[in-house]
């Protein structure tokens, strides 16, 4: 019986948490993106959110800058996600910039995870297109990251070796900063990317 009261002690405590999980993420989620927003109001928040990823990246990792500035495209995403029990996902908000001609398209993301755990969690991703294909691909084609990286991305194969970028598929390069910098190994596995239909 005492063993019994333990548990569901402990599986109250737990559910707890998860509701204040919950509740947090929907607060943040919703500062962010604000679901009240005017169209307008949430592309601005968009690219103003993107800004200030960049602006970090760039101070985490100066030479993404260079990398960014001679690609056709890029995009930036901020995700918020949650976890509890064996089961979680995430859902965030971006951009794609093409280069020629200037472009921005709004993109959704949604992601899945497994394993055990519980808590909340938030990331931004960049992702860097090397070949004008790789971006008409990433935009159009509802793009899946499956979590395969290679840690030594190099530009085109020109030799450029650029820290923190990783190979997530053919022509895209691809930066996750997380509260304590620059992540050395992407987590964003079986994470979907589209077109937003409300903002394009």
């Amino acid at each position: 019986m005492k063993n019994l009261h333990i548990f569901f002690s402990r599986l109250f405590v737990v559910l707890c948490l998860g509701l204040l999980s919950m509740g947090y993420a929907h607060a943040q989620f919703s500062s962010i993106f604000g679901g009240s927003q005017t169209k307008d109001q949430q592309r601005a928040a968009i690219l103003k959110t993107n800004s200030e990823i960049l602006a970090k990246l760039y101070a985490t990792e100066p030479r993404a800058k260079s990398l960014i500035e001679k690609s056709p495209g890029y995009a930036v995403f901020s995700n918020f996600g949650m976890k509890i029990f064996i089961a979680g996902g995430g859902s965030g908000k971006g951009a794609v910039y093409q280069a020629t001609p200037k472009k921005i398209t709004y993109m959704d993301m949604v992601e899945v995870q497994a394993g055990l755990g519980l808590g909340v969690t938030s990331f931004q991703m960049v992702y860097v297109f090397q070949t004008q294909e790789a971006m008409n691909d990433f935009v159009n084609s509802g793009w899946t990251f499956g979590g395969q990286a290679s840690a030594a991305a190099k530009y085109q194969n020109q030799g450029d070796s650029y820290q923190g970028a990783q190979l997530v598929a053919p022509g895209i390069l691809a930066y996750q900063l997380i509260d304590s910098g620059l992540a050395v190994d992407i987590t964003a596995k079986g994470t979907k990317y589209y077109k937003d239909s409300d903002l394009n």
